[in-house]
């Protein structure tokens, strides 16, 4: 009966060894591709569509800013330098891009510091609420910042910080810490402890070792984690407009809010104050980006 099927369709039946799985059985000649014979606007057309989609709000905040009050044109041109001018000079944007820098900085540091301690511990001892430690860093993700506001609100004027500088680090940092230890953990574990263990060894000291020998190859980790924090603490909004009351102590974020009244917004110095502020960030990834993606792919394995 199948002989004779055969012989009206056409087609010569189709051999198969006894032992082959049925999906074997069942798969046609050129009914898989592989990647590299996928046609490339099939890959092109939709990351083409995506930096489209991405481009161009910041396009419009670059064609805001630099053309003259009143133009409706489409192109940047001509251009000036008012909006700019003026947001520096007259707006203290100055002020606020030195108070960002230093909140940022002090941020990165502290944050880079206490969660290279903290995931180190993690990473070589064991002890007893080594597990609860964990889950309660994991938990602590899911608590917004304004929960919290009250409280650190008390805090800081109990210790006479309030319009300071570093009421904020502080609350920047405490609020980085749990991912940036569980981050920096999983780097240190992708080290192996022999190369510690032949350092002490040769004479020299769990300190000394660490620094010596772990340190350099956590380069990648450090880097993705000290510029997480510190692209979080140059656009964050909240604890800056709480705990800084006077002008010359605000960021950049609350700065930019200054400009929207209550009846108009100068659009024109509203851009320029948005590009001032995403300069910063953008000259940080365009150097990074290399050992930003090597540190979070290292993070993500265990060794």
């Amino acid at each position: 009966m199948t002989a004779l099927l055969t012989e009206r369709n056409g087609t010569a039946p189709r051999s198969t060894a006894p032992g082959s799985p049925p999906s074997a059985r069942r798969r046609r000649p050129g009914r898989e591709r592989a990647f590299d014979d996928v046609p490339r606007w099939q890959i092109y057309l939709p990351l083409g569509l995506y930096l489209l989609f991405t481009l161009v709000p910041f396009y419009w905040m670059l064609l805001f800013a630099v053309r003259p009050a009143g133009s409706t044109s489409l192109a940047p041109w001509p251009m000036t330098g008012a909006h700019f001018s003026k947001v520096w000079n007259e707006r203290s944007f100055a002020v606020f891009f030195q108070n960002s820098m230093i909140v940022g900085v002090a941020t990165l540091v502290a944050t880079t510091l206490v969660a290279l301690a903290g995931g180190y511990a993690l990473a070589r001892f064991d002890f007893r609420i080594k597990g609860a430690f964990m889950l309660a860093l994991l938990c602590s993700q899911f608590i917004p910042g304004a929960l919290m506001l009250v409280p650190l609100f008390e805090i800081f004027r109990n210790l006479q910080m309030i319009n300071s500088l570093g009421s904020v680090v502080i609350a920047e940092t405490v609020f980085q810490l749990p991912l940036s230890i569980i981050l920096i953990s999983g780097f240190i574990k992708n080290v192996p402890v022999s190369l510690e263990e032949a350092a002490w060894v040769d004479g020299c000291s769990r300190f000394t070792a660490f620094r010596t020998v772990v340190l350099p190859l956590l380069r990648p980790g450090l880097i993705a984690v000290g510029s997480f924090a510190f692209v979080h603490s140059w656009n964050h909004f909240l604890f800056a407009l709480m705990f800084l009351s006077e002008q010359d102590k605000q960021t950049i974020p609350v700065g930019l809010n200054t400009l929207i009244g209550a009846d108009s917004v100068d659009l024109g110095a509203l851009a320029a104050g948005g590009v001032i502020a995403a300069v910063p960030v953008v000259v940080v990834f365009a150097f990074i980006q290399k050992w930003l993606i090597t540190g979070f792919s290292a993070g993500a394995v265990k060794g």
